[in-house]
């Protein structure tokens, strides 16, 4: 007995010593974490005094977003300490603001593009900051872009500049666009691992990679529509720009080979030949010239220049402040995937959101709402419930005015279709009316290894629907119905919000992907515009004499951030790199494929996405 007691003291004193050591861990931790975030955002330099004839140096660093993550100032710690760019991501209204207040601003001579560290950025994106560009050169300021070398989307924000300049040993690395996935059907049937997929929509393709190993002709030709829309586009705007037929641009990259044999292997020259650019330069040679357009200083070894961050000091920024006795528009940003409950950095948490919209709702201030979409979808509930707090702010009186950025498709129109008006980029990425539901079972892979799994329930639905059991018929049944039932509703939603027969919905329904240009020839979209044009026309429904925008912001609390920490840290490390070889391209690949499974699923397992993500899309 004397045994016993001693050993269950013993245990106890050491459950004690783990937990006062866990706490002290713990509590260093925070401590050492609130210090980092205090460093991080209380030292810092005053604004620097702005010379006349300065350069302004363009150079967006990572992701570009529509409005920054919650804890992005505690991210940019954690990189500054991991030897990261500060800058992991760069709001699109700051490049705009920027590049839009410069263009009045006679102290700044000149625009100088260094895309090097632009980080993943969409195509609707690119655009509007190249509208801002050309805007800028209407001030009758020049624009150089000057780099080592330029990947497919930085040469096409190079391609607005009036001159563009390549290092001799740096390349130009145009390939075209395409989606490429990874298909796991194989490997499912190897693992014996059943997936119970229900849809409706022939071209509903999400869960297309567990049920072939290969992408299907009906998936095939729905991309293709888009994707050479897209491409053609893309191939206009550089060849506007630049002064070149899109048949060059395609026979640059189709014949590539030929063209280097000719050069002698020589990338840049190549370039030169095709008309891309306008001169091989080196860095030396680079600053001279900038210098003798710019002007200089320290007895003319400088030229004056000043980055785009140390310029966001000098400015104030677009939809930050509220006008004083004045009413506004509310800009609310939804960007990432549709989950129920809170969600966590890079997803739209539908709770959180109908916060925001509350706020808008409540806010006698704020007469019109902008929701500002970019986004693929995700679970259907969630959608739906978003949507029934937006109905409350249009019976409150509010218009909603949705700004679709580089996609808006499946969940995301679902929950857009009420809405007064709809305006999209060309290149938007919507549609896709269709919904899924999904359920993998795992009793034959445990049958392999000698596990089995039984038991009795007081009715058939006891116990049934688990991954480690088969999956019962009539459970199958429900499913399908249900899932059926969920896509009868979304084309009532659509048909009745965009006020188009049912028929045609169906038409154009069935999961089908399009392209901005073809949503508004279709219906689905009023009309091209961008945050701003949809600001204006907010508040031309609301009745107000000017566009006053203001962004509906509702923080996490501090408790909610450090919880959502380690989420964010993870996916920090996994875009810049920073993990074990393990984690290739292939696996951030997979990760975007199966992103919208983790976190909160939809609690019906009816989803509606789109799975066309950055991941899996080579732009």
């Amino acid at each position: 007995m004397k045994k016993a007691f001693t050993f269950i003291a013993v245990f106890f004193i050491w459950i004690w010593k783990i937990f006062k050591t866990g706490t002290l861990i713990a509590s260093n931790l925070l401590i050492l974490l609130f210090f980092v975030v205090l460093i991080a955002l209380v030292v810092g330099h005053p604004a620097k005094k702005i010379p006349n004839q300065t350069a302004l140096i363009l150079n967006p660093e990572g992701n570009i977003v529509e409005q920054r993550s919650a804890l992005d100032p505690i991210a940019r710690a954690v990189n500054s300490f991991a030897g990261v760019s500060k800058h992991e991501e760069t709001p699109l209204q700051d490049i705009l603001d920027v590049i839009n207040t410069a263009a009045g601003d006679d102290r700044i001579r000149m625009l100088v593009l260094s895309p090097s560290h632009l980080g993943r950025v969409g195509f609707n994106q690119l655009r509007d900051i190249g509208r801002a560009i050309d805007n800028f050169k209407e001030s009758g300021k020049v624009v150089i872009a000057a780099d080592d070398s330029y990947t497919q989307t930085q040469y096409y924000l190079a391609s607005y500049a009036d001159e563009i300049y390549l290092n001799p040993m740096g390349t130009i690395a145009l390939h075209g666009f395409g989606v490429f996935r990874l298909y796991f059907k194989e490997m499912l049937d190897k693992l014996r691992i059943r997936f119970h997929v229900f849809r409706v929509g022939t071209f509903k393709s999400a869960l297309e990679p567990v049920l072939r190993n290969n992408m299907s002709d009906a998936a095939r030709e729905a991309n293709r529509q888009w994707l050479d829309r897209l491409w053609n586009t893309f191939c206009a705007d550089i060849g506007k720009q630049r002064g070149i037929t899109p048949l060059l641009i395609n026979d640059f990259i189709n014949s590539m080979d030929v063209r280097l044999k000719k050069t002698g292997g020589d990338n840049a020259l190549m370039a030169l030949n095709a008309g891309l650019i306008d001169g091989i330069k080196t860095r030396r040679q680079v600053e001279e010239y900038l210098q003798s357009v710019a002007g200089g200083n320290n007895g003319g070894k400088k030229f004056n220049h000043i980055s785009m961050y140390e310029y966001l000091k000098h400015i104030t920024p677009s939809y930050s402040t509220r006008p004083k006795n004045s009413s506004s528009v509310g800009i609310i940003v939804a960007q990432g995937n549709i989950v129920p409950g809170e969600g966590v950095v890079g997803q739209i948490g539908a709770e959180k959101l109908i916060r925001q919209i509350k706020t808008a709702r409540k806010d006698n201030s704020v007469k019109a709402v902008v929701l500002r979409i970019d986004s693929g979808g995700g679970s259907a509930f969630a959608s739906e419930l978003i949507r029934q707090e937006l109905l409350r702010l249009h019976q409150a009186g509010k218009p909603l005015v949705v700004s679709m950025g580089s996609m808006a498709a499946s969940g995301a129109y679902w929950l857009s279709a009420d809405a007064d008006t709809i305006l999209a980029s060309p290149v938007t990425l919507t549609g896709s009316i269709g919904i899924f539901g999904a359920l993998p079972t795992f009793d034959q892979t445990l049958a392999t290894i000698g596990v089995h799994d039984d038991g009795i329930g007081t009715t058939t639905m006891a116990g049934a629907v688990s991954p480690v059991r088969p999956l019962p018929t009539n459970i199958a049944n429900a499913l399908q119905l249900g899932v059926e039932h969920g896509y009868r509703q979304f084309i009532d939603i659509v048909a009745k919000g965009r006020k188009l027969p049912q028929e045609r919905v169906e038409e154009i329904a069935e999961g089908r992907v399009w392209d901005g240009k073809s949503a508004i020839d279709l219906g689905l979209v009023d009309a091209e515009g961008s945050l701003n044009e949809a600001v204006s026309r907010a508040a031309e429904l609301a009745g107000l004499t000017a566009p006053n925008g203001i962004y509906i912001n509702r923080p996490a609390s501090f408790l909610k951030n450090l919880q959502q920490f380690g989420h964010m840290t993870f996916t920090t490390m996994l875009s810049n790199n920073l993990l074990p070889s393990a984690w290739t391209a292939t696996a951030k690949q997979l990760k975007a494929q199966l992103d919208f499974f983790q976190q909160q699923p939809d609690p019906a397992n009816l989803y509606a996405f789109c799975l066309l993500s950055p991941g899996s899309i080579a732009f």
